[in-house]
């Protein structure tokens, strides 16, 4: 793909690079009012969150908070009480099956455990997705199949293996290839990094940049882990009194006075996460790191 952007200076930030069909800044999701109950109980009232292309928005909020649930409706795969979910500019909870499912067709997700068919092997989970549009000869199949394979730092040599075979990061990687079997130009996560031993971790999170990079992807992902956050989000979403109170890069966030953000940001292990900022970034949290020395 020839990309009409120009060229980027090697030190830009992830959401200045990358362009696949919109400029980079148009909102690709905008939930607006969204309100989410079971019976009387109420996950999300008045939610509004946009999402940008380019953006690495990750999504936290304390247990119960409705992260995966208000995934799930963006994705299409739960629908909200009342609300509007627009994706790439069009309303999901007006159109019909078929413009739902070519929508669902410029997304992927990685499950936060591959979800994989423990049955079939590296190769045909990847390939799966292929398969279901019955337009793809086998031979091309098989090159995009280890094409994707590469991408995601995996030889040829592991297509033919079974995922109880794999490492849990291998697992993870084979699930990412998967994702992005179809191009697409927003990827969900779901803990990406959960389970993984620091160095694993770190090698994850590269290679998600990496591609976020090389593919123009937007990303959204849950995650608990604050090392992952810090290193990778471009905004971060806090959800927290059924809605989103805050999104915005990290360094703003931790400024916002709100007890969710004061405890999980703000405690021993969200400061040392916050450590990790580049200089210019934690400059401007620089006296919130020194009250906590």
């Amino acid at each position: 793909m020839t990309s009409t952007m120009p060229n980027m200076p090697a030190n830009a930030p992830p959401d200045a690079r990358g362009a696949l069909t919109l400029a980079d800044g148009e909102p690709i999701i905008e939930v607006r009012d969204l309100c989410k109950r079971y019976g009387s109980h109420v996950i999300h009232e008045h939610l509004d969150l946009t999402v940008s292309r380019g953006d690495i928005v990750a999504l936290v909020g304390g247990s119960g908070s409705g992260k995966t649930t208000l995934v799930r409706q963006i994705m299409g795969l739960e629908d909200p009480s009342s609300g509007h979910i627009r994706i790439f500019g069009h309303d999901i909870t007006m159109i019909d099956r078929r413009t739902a499912h070519l929508l669902r067709r410029r997304s992927g997700m990685l499950f936060q455990r591959g979800a994989l068919f423990s049955a079939l092997s590296v190769f045909d989970n990847i390939a799966q997705p292929l398969r279901e549009l019955h337009t793809l000869s086998e031979d091309l199949i098989r090159d995009v199949v280890m094409y994707k394979l590469e991408m995601v730092g995996l030889s040829c040599r592991h297509a033919s293996r079974l995922p109880s075979e794999l490492s849990g990061g291998m697992v993870k990687r084979v699930g990412i290839a998967r994702a992005i079997a179809l191009e697409p130009e927003l990827l969900f996560l779901d803990e990406p990094t959960a389970g993984l031993d620091p160095e694993a971790s770190d090698e994850f999170v590269a290679m998600v940049r990496g591609l976020h990079r090389s593919l123009g992807l937007t990303v959204v992902m849950v995650t608990h882990d604050l090392d992952t956050m810090v290193m990778l989000s471009t905004s971060v979403a806090v959800l927290a009194d059924r809605k989103v109170l805050v999104n915005a890069p990290v360094e703003d966030v931790v400024r916002v006075d709100h007890p969710f953000i004061r405890a999980y940001f703000l405690g021993e292990r969200g400061r040392r996460s916050l450590q990790a900022l580049p200089a210019a970034r934690r400059a401007k949290v620089s006296e919130l790191l020194e009250d906590g020395k």
